[in-house]
């Protein structure tokens, strides 16, 4: 006699299949426990199920909904599905886009376990984040990101027609190779506002078709020399240099640059600048959403509103994510964001409730709080890698992670173990660990630091080295192609000591003849 086994009444689903009645009832279990318990603020959500091949769509236009067509998207989708096939990677369970509302794709192939895991980690954890950080909020613009970029796919596709596939692919292959060097590191005092871009863009074009006179190119050009020659200094504060944004000089300077060609530089550099603050938030993000998702899924565990088995197999996915292995294991290939970020902010939590005496020498202000949540949240909002890192990273996590720092010279056969696990020890590995996360130590510091535009155009750039890192060879004579390929002139690199102000190197291109300008 075989028993009928009814699936108890607080469960939100059984088994692995999913349907939309099912997501429905986690999404809105999760947004409780989010909101009223865990105090998060996020955008409005908005959950699309999607294949593996959209998956691998997105991940070869940058993770966005709506791109312009270049080559290079088509070149990543092929060989993220090529190593897919062979089973070569695995894919992301999801991707979530900044935006508002705040868009994340799941895939249809995940279990009902793995979908309410997703989507606490990304429509809730990240979300958060996404809103709360600073640093999202000075650079970015939720609100109209996906317009934007609705525009530029227009915008671009109508450069196609009017001026030819080929001239819009040399202009976009040359901003694309200047995208990290195609943002502002400071922020400015108005916020970024994309909706206005695009009425901005409106009226430009609108003036220079109202304004359009041909008998202009007929005016003499002034002799060579007519004019007194400005000094450097004057030349420089004309131009506002040194100038680390190249693709905003030259959308603005370059002397031969069509309009058209101006607007697809400023298309891209306001894309390269909308994902400037994940660069620099990796381990935060990561770390904010899987502590999110853990403390969901172990509140909907210990509700009853999800199964044992269900909580296992959860369990199996987040200690996957969240594992580092040691040194010496193959499979290491540096710290795991997962793991150092999501164990720092269970950290923060033990800190602010359950201290030791160690934390409150180490961190007076926290330790004893009361609140982990609130301090958890108030470190997703205040902070970049960099400066989390220095700010949290306890001795109990160093000597968790077993970390310490190794001294390698080039020039010495032999490694040095210089900080260990003592108060001096501790101080100096959290500084080391935080400048791994530092983009200003990580990318070169290239800037424009001069050209005169009375005289030979040429432009001087300056590479500043740090620890005596040069250039590849190869990539910075193929960027300086790109970069002449805009300015339509000779453009020179010269490279720097950081210290000593010494010329290392120097690398030098003229323009091509068949430049863009």
């Amino acid at each position: 006699m075989s028993a009928v086994i009814s699936k108890p009444e607080g469960l939100l689903y059984d088994g692995a299949d999913w349907d939309y009645d099912k997501i429905k009832r986690v999404y809105d279990a999760i947004d409780h426990i989010a909101i009223k318990e865990m105090g998060l603020n996020v955008y409005p959500n908005q959950i699309e199920v999607i294949t593996a091949e959209q998956m691998l769509d997105a991940y070869s236009s940058i993770g966005m909904p709506l791109m312009y067509k270049h080559w290079s998207f088509g070149k990543h989708f092929a060989r993220d599905e090529m190593m897919y096939r062979k089973g070569f990677r695995g894919l992301a369970y999801e991707i979530v886009i900044n935006s508002s509302p705040c868009i994340s794709y799941i895939m249809e192939e995940n279990t009902m376990t793995m979908q309410t895991l997703v989507i606490a980690h990304a429509a809730f954890g990240h979300n958060h984040f996404f809103k709360n950080n600073q640093l999202f909020l000075q650079w970015t613009d939720a609100e109209g990101i996906l317009d934007y970029l609705e525009f530029a796919k227009a915008y671009i596709a109508q450069c196609e027609e009017r001026y030819g596939y080929a001239a819009v692919e040399r202009v976009l292959d040359a901003a694309h190779a200047l995208m990290n060097q195609g943002v502002h590191k400071y922020p400015k005092k108005r916020a970024l506002d994309l909706r206005l871009e695009q009425k901005r863009e409106r009226e430009r074009q609108q003036y220079q078709d109202e304004t359009f006179n041909d008998l202009w190119r007929t005016v003499p050009k002034p002799a060579p020399g007519q004019k007194p020659p400005r000094s450097v200094s004057e030349r420089k504060k004309l131009l506002g240099l040194p100038e680390e944004n190249l693709l905003y000089f030259l959308e603005k300077k370059a002397p031969r640059l069509e309009h058209w060609q101006r607007e697809i530089l400023r298309i891209v550099r306001h894309v390269s600048q909308y994902f400037y603050p994940q660069k620099q938030t990796k381990l935060m993000n990561e770390g904010c959403a899987t502590f999110v998702h853990y403390h969901i899924m172990n509140r909907l565990h210990q509700t009853g509103r999800i199964s044992d088995g269900a909580m296992l197999e959860f369990l199996h996915s987040h200690t996957s994510v969240v594992f580092q292995p040691e040194f010496d294991d193959q499979r290491f290939s540096g710290i795991n964001p997962y793991a150092l970020g999501f164990a720092m902010m269970q950290d923060i939590s033990r800190i602010a409730e359950n201290p030791t005496e160690e934390d409150r020498y180490w961190f007076p202000d926290l330790a004893g709080s009361g609140d982990g949540l609130e301090a958890v949240r108030h470190a997703w909002a205040n902070y970049r890698d960099e400066s989390f890192v220095l700010q949290y990273l306890s001795p109990h996590m160093i000597r968790k992670h077993k970390l310490f720092s190794v001294r390698d010279d080039a020039e010495d056969p032999y490694l040095l173990v210089e900080h260990i696990h003592n108060e001096r020890g501790y101080r100096n590995v959290r500084k080391l660990l935080a400048r791994q996360y530092d983009l200003g130590y990580l990318e070169p510091d290239i800037q424009i630091v001069d050209v005169d535009l009375a005289g030979d155009r040429k432009l001087i750039l300056q590479h500043r080295v740090t620890n005596g890192v040069l250039l590849d060879e190869n990539d910075a004579k193929a960027v300086l192609r790109h970069i002449a390929n805009l300015w339509g002139y000779e453009v020179q690199l010269v490279e720097v000591s950081a210290t000593s102000e010494a010329v290392l190197k120097e690398h030098a291109v003229a323009a091509p003849s068949g430049s863009v300008a």
